[in-house]
Parts: structure tokens; C-alpha cells; sequence
């Protein structure tokens, strides 16, 4: 046998041995806001950084320069095959998801890396078993900042105040607790606010301080109101295609749920605890009148939306779930998390 053939034979099985340990994998990232905004760039792509350094470059993903679909599809978007990796606002699917409320319900706590590490810990110990996210991998799920009202024209110190407005909702809990509240809920996605703040279409947001600096809305919102603990939160996922996921080798499966979890619970946190930080800062730049709901108000609050709570659950419980228990749980468990 001639000494190069030797060496082909060789190579191949070398390369037949190695099998798919050395494989490559290429995911698809398509996210539905601008692809540099800062939850993007400080938690998608540190992730991605993550999955590739763990997996030893084995993993890669590759940001689209456009959004597959809208911001309302990309759960699905993703179970479809048509990107492999996305963050989604459970929210935006009505009707799919019950137990993820948990995580939307006011007045859970100030701080996004709590919120996020804590959530995600508590859903993992009580509700994984339901398996809401059939069709795709959960990789982990998170929480932005707390819900915060931001008026164009008018303050808000009052209850009476809220009266008859109208606010743009994202869906989920926020679009009960705008009915709770006495306000008409427009439930549109997050890119079109400026426009209808803008045009008076909506008096207000209900939104995160964070949305502020990511949907460049400071120079619109004459007056902030900063609810304690939050007027709701909302809950995020961090999804992978299955058959992308399925087709991973082990060891790389674990890399990837290594980086993910709680530790992408954290990062996203982090990443919005500094936006909110930024977006809080561009309102007092702008001029904002930035007040904190007095503690009569935060009663008047409290006490109109926990017919909201009583209703999710209700909900729940038809799951066979104790979802009472599991928010104390969750309250609880924010209370712990190291927030540095």
C-alpha cells in the first residue's frame, strides 16, 4: 500500500472516531428589538460568548440582522425552525402559558437580578413538571425591572388619577391589571410606543424604567411614577429550537444548560438593572416630574389588583399547582438573592 494512502486511511479514521464531539453546530439568533440594544448586546450575545467558550467553539450563534417575524411570533418562530435561539415575553402568546404568571404579579421586588435568579429557581423547583414550553427548549427564564407608570401629559398620584386613560399593555398579567386599575389597555408591541405616546392614541406606559432608554421614549414622558416592589413585572423565557437542541451531543447539551438557567437569569438581570439605571437618568435629563407612589397610593394599588392575584390563582390550582404557595415562595426567594 502506497505511503499517501496510508495516510487517507489514517485521517478518515481519525475523523470517523472523532465523530460528533468535533462537529460543528451554527444557531440562528433572531431578536425582535433592535439588534443594539443594550439586553441584546449586554445578555444575548454574552450568553452566546458563553455557549461558545464553554462548548469550545463547537456551539456558535450567529445574530440575525433582522427580526424572522414580529415580536408576537417568535415563540413559535422558533419552534418552527425558522431561527434557533430567541428571548420571548411569555405575555405576548395569550393563552399558551398559565403557571410563567407567577413572575408577573406586583410588587415582587426593585431589583431585576433577584427577581430573575429567584424566578427562575422557584418555577424549576414547582411548576417544570407542567412542560408550558412544549415544542422548544427552555433555557431559562428571567424578569425585567419593575413596572413603573410613565404618563405623557398628566401625572399619576392617585388612584382617581388613572381613571378612563388610555395605556399601552404588552399582554399577560399587565393587560388584568390595567382593567383592575380603571384604564383602557392597548396591547401593542413594545417598537410601536413612541408613536402612539406621540400622537396621543395612549396618555401612558406601563413599562420598566430599562424600555425608557431601549425604545428612546424619555424626551416623551413628562411624568414618572415609580411604584415600590413594582405595579407587575414580566416574564421572559430564553428558548432554543428542539431538534437543534436534540441534535447537540451531550456534552455540549450540558455546556449549554451550564451557561444557561440561572446563570442567564443573572446576566439578563444584571443587564437590565444597568439599563434601568441609564433609562431613570435619560428621564431626569429630559425633565421628567419623577415622584414615588405615596404609601396610601401603593394601598390603593394593592388592594385593587389582588382580585388579580386571587384569579391567576384560581388558575393554577385548575393546573393542580399551588400558585398562592408559590408566589410567597417566589417573594420569599427574592429576599435571598445576592444582588451584586
Amino acid at each position: 500500500m502506497k505511503l499517501a494512502t496510508r495516510f487517507a486511511i489514517a485521517a478518515a479514521i481519525a475523523v470517523a472516531l472523532a465523530g460528533p464531539a468535533s462537529a460543528q453546530t451554527n444557531l440562528n439568533m433572531s431578536v425582535w428589538i433592535a439588534t443594539q440594544a443594550p439586553f441584546v448586546q449586554n445578555g444575548m450575545l454574552v450568553w452566546a460568548k458563553q455557549v461558545e467558550e464553554a462548548t469550545g467553539g463547537r456551539v456558535k450563534t450567529r445574530l440575525l440582522p433582522k427580526a424572522v417575524t414580529t415580536a408576537f411570533q417568535h415563540y413559535d418562530a422558533v419552534k418552527d425552525g425558522l431561527a434557533d435561539v430567541t428571548f420571548v415575553i411569555h405575555g405576548y402568546t395569550p393563552g399558551r402559558f398559565t403557571l410563567t404568571k407567577v413572575a408577573e404579579m406586583p410588587f415582587l421586588g426593585d431589583h431585576a437580578v433577584a427577581t430573575s435568579v429567584a424566578y427562575n429557581r422557584v418555577y424549576e423547583q414547582r411548576f417544570a413538571k407542567a412542560n408550558e414550553h412544549q415544542g422548544v427548549k427552555l433555557l431559562s427564564l428571567f424578569t425585567i425591572g419593575p413596572g413603573e407608570i410613565f404618563m405623557a401629559r398628566k401625572p399619576v398620584a392617585k388612584l382617581a388619577d388613572l381613571a378612563g386613560m388610555k395605556f399601552r399593555t404588552g399582554g399577560g398579567i399587565v393587560n388584568d391589571i390595567a382593567t383592575a386599575l380603571g384604564v383602557t389597555g392597548l396591547m401593542k408591541p413594545p417598537t410601536e410606543v413612541f408613536e402612539i405616546l406621540n400622537s396621543g392614541v395612549a396618555d401612558g406606559v406601563f413599562f420598566a424604567r430599562e424600555s425608557i432608554l431601549t425604545f428612546k421614549l424619555a424626551p416623551l414622558i413628562k411624568h414618572t411614577t415609580l411604584v415600590p416592589g413594582g405595579l407587575y413585572n414580566t416574564s421572559f423565557a430564553l428558548i432554543m429550537n428542539e431538534a437543534k437542541w436534540n441534535g447537540l451531543p451531550a456534552a455540549d447539551q450540558q455546556a449549554v444548560t451550564r451557561v444557561s438557567g440561572e446563570n442567564f437569569a443573572r446576566i439578563a438581570g444584571r443587564s437590565f438593572e444597568d439599563s434601568d439605571q441609564k433609562g431613570l437618568a435619560q428621564l431626569r435629563e429630559a425633565g421628567s416630574a419623577i415622584i414615588t407612589a405615596s404609601p396610601a397610593f401603593v394601598q390603593e394599588l394593592d388592594k385593587s389588583t389582588a382580585p388579580v392575584v386571587d384569579a391567576w390563582v384560581k388558575e393554577a390550582a385548575a393546573k393542580g399547582y399551588d400558585g398562592r404557595a408559590a408566589l410567597a415562595a417566589l417573594r420569599a426567594e427574592v429576599k435571598k438573592v445576592d444582588v451584586r
